[in-house]
């Protein structure tokens, strides 16, 4: 078959032009059709090393249980870590008389999804396609990306305190400046940190994932969360607090931790937009991180709500491990399906089977790589969340007895969020490459915040039901 002539690949300090468009930084120098991926699969083997075409990496469902259990895993025990944090914390002064904060830890814990999973996606998508095997190359696409992660968590963190103002005080009528301005230094400040910190720590992971042969799409989103939540929570208790015990005697530290933050802004906006993909992100890029922050915020008020109950309080330890391996388990999955359309299919432009009315049975029933990376993923629910609940109870965290029952209504939770989640990232990784927009930059986002509210949400209502059935000595309350 006559093959169309090579792409030409735009040099990464080369200014955009206007026909530069979202898809177009994570493209490979010549993407094959349904047709030709066929018959490159036959023709593998007779394929010489040089070849210019990168291929799809190929894996058995256990080479890629394998690679997807060991970071899935600490993954696991990271937000395990994160919900012991928060049940020690929220007894802490800050915690105690500005709950608002409550409403923070869900929009700040869901920046690794908004940012760290998002920026995981790309690279593994610019690794698996070649856009990264040019050092130059390599080298301006991370330092492009990281700056512009640094703008869009100063802008969120922002936002979720200006959220966690409006959610938290508005509705009761109360408002007190001195804790406004703490909740937008907290959040800022933790924000930026934290994104800085787990960013240079994912483009180490996706770096040695290209040098050791493991394929980053199964590895980098997990390994993104692996200490994001743990670190992310650490850094916010600790900031708040600090800045709690500054409020009486040097009330103005708050205000001018907050303006060194928002004022370096300028820098990582010069910085981000000499690269064209990071520019063209910095301007079109704000909808799914805002959108999703919002999302996560929703779910932040219903965990404050709860945790106000005495009776419901057990809540703050499974939240982060509940989100956290939900959102975990989607963005893999979201991050594989991207890079596959990647390969495959030109923006705008879907495979057959993914054509016409959603249905779940879509995303489980078939023999695709897609496919079978669903029901790897779905399979380690359960045995996962076993895991790190005795780990819990081992711990001797929460307030928590690990009754049948409980057990029972709570791996249903677990089970039902992330059957959810992977069916709407199906319909939406497809309908966003459909609508021409790259899904590595706009899906996770949206998917990690969703995974946020429906944790909390449907673990609100397993504590609810749990108490009423009568599971409650004081198990499900503190």
């Amino acid at each position: 078959m006559p093959s169309d002539p090579a792409r030409s690949s735009m040099t990464l300090s080369d200014p955009a032009d206007g026909a530069y468009s979202e898809t177009d930084p994570m493209l490979g120098e010549r993407r094959l059709s349904a047709d030709e991926t066929d018959g490159r699969e036959e023709d593998d083997e007779d394929e010489g090393p040089g070849s210019g075409v990168h291929n799809m990496p190929k894996e058995s469902p256990l080479a890629m249980a394998l690679q997807i259990l060991v970071p899935f895993l600490l993954a696991g025990f990271g937000t395990v870590s994160a919900g012991m944090v928060l049940d020690v914390v929220q007894h802490w002064g800050a915690f105690q008389y500005i709950t608002e904060i409550f409403i923070l830890v869900p929009a700040l814990l869901g920046l690794k999804g908004n940012l760290e999973m998002t920026l995981a996606s790309r690279l593994s998508t610019a690794v698996n396609v070649g856009k990264m095997d040019s050092p130059i190359e390599k080298w301006n696409l991370i330092i492009g990306n990281l700056a512009l992660k640094q703008v869009q968590a100063t802008v969120v963190g922002f936002l979720a305190a200006v959220a966690a103002v409006v959610l938290g005080w508005i509705p009761e009528g109360k408002f007190q400046m001195s804790h406004a301005v703490l909740l937008c230094s907290s959040s800022v400040a933790t924000a930026f940190i934290a994104s800085l910190l787990q960013g240079i720590i994912m483009v180490g992971v996706i770096v040695g994932s290209k040098k050791t042969g493991i394929n980053p799409d199964n590895v980098a989103t997990p390994i993104a969360a692996s200490f994001g939540d743990l670190i992310t929570l650490a850094i916010l208790a600790w900031i708040s607090q600090g800045l709690y015990k500054c409020l009486d005697t040097y009330p103005y530290v708050s205000s001018l931790v907050c303006a060194f933050f928002m004022l370096l802004t300028p820098l990582w906006m010069v910085i981000s937009s000499k690269h064209p993909a990071s520019r063209t992100l910095l301007y079109s890029g704000w909808e799914p991180v805002i959108t999703a922050m919002v999302i996560s915020s929703i779910g932040g008020l219903i965990l404050d709500k709860t945790v106000s109950d005495p009776n419901l309080a057990g809540i703050v330890v499974y939240t982060p491990v509940i989100n956290g391996i939900g959102g975990n388990l989607v963005a893999i999955q979201s991050s594989r399906i991207s890079t596959h359309l990647h390969f495959h299919c030109a923006p705008g432009e879907v495979p057959d089977e993914t054509k016409g009315c959603y249905y779940p049975c879509r995303t489980f029933c078939g023999t695709g790589a897609n496919h079978r990376s669903a029901q790897v993923l779905i399979l380690l629910v359960v045995p996962g969340h076993v895991i790190f609940l005795y780990t819990i109870h081992l711990m001797k965290s929460g307030h928590t007895t690990l009754t049948p029952i409980f057990m029972s209504v709570y791996l249903a939770t677990a089970l039902l969020q992330v059957l959810l989640l992977l069916c709407i990232a199906d319909w939406m990784v497809h309908s966003m490459w459909r609508s021409g927009k790259d899904p590595d930059s706009f899906s996770i986002p949206y998917l990690t915040a969703l995974g946020d509210l429906l944790g909390t949400a449907l673990l609100a209502l397993s504590f609810h039901f749990l108490w009423v059935i009568g599971d409650r000595d004081s198990d499900v309350g503190d």
